[in-house]
């Protein structure tokens, strides 16, 4: 080998060295920066996760306020059709017990005109009043 090729091959070699002895800082470097990116993702991930508890929670809140809402304009329809339903029952029971009795007097009378035109037992038949 000659001379100038060994003095080249020497500089490549201290070249690798002088990389070589670079690494570890370059390693140390990374590795922190590794480190910071971790701590920022954790932080990060922590401020998504209690932004969404809070967006969960006022969803939950509109959520009970509109099943709240919903819950009283059913009862209220609820309400008013009950209303509207014994106001029905109320009409039908006057009209029936109309009828009833209309039933009834004429039935008395039937009876009444049945009973006159019946003979009596004696052969007469019954007085008119």
């Amino acid at each position: 080998m000659t001379a100038q090729s060994l003095e080249a091959l020497v500089e490549r070699l201290e070249e690798r060295v002088t990389i070589l002895e670079q690494l570890p800082e370059r390693v140390d470097g990374l590795a922190l920066q590794i480190l910071q990116s971790r701590e920022e993702m954790r932080a990060e991930f922590s401020a998504v996760r209690e932004e969404m508890r809070a967006e969960f929670s006022a969803v939950r809140e509109e959520m009970r306020a509109g099943f709240s809402a919903l819950e009283a304009r059913l009862e209220a329809k609820i309400d008013l059709g009950d209303q509207r339903l014994a106001s029905q029952i109320a009409s039908v029971e006057e009209r029936l017990g109309t009828q009833m009795r209309v039933l009834h007097e004429e039935t008395l009378s039937r009876i009444a005109l049945i009973n006159e035109t019946r003979p009596r037992p004696n052969g007469g038949r019954a007085k008119r009043r």
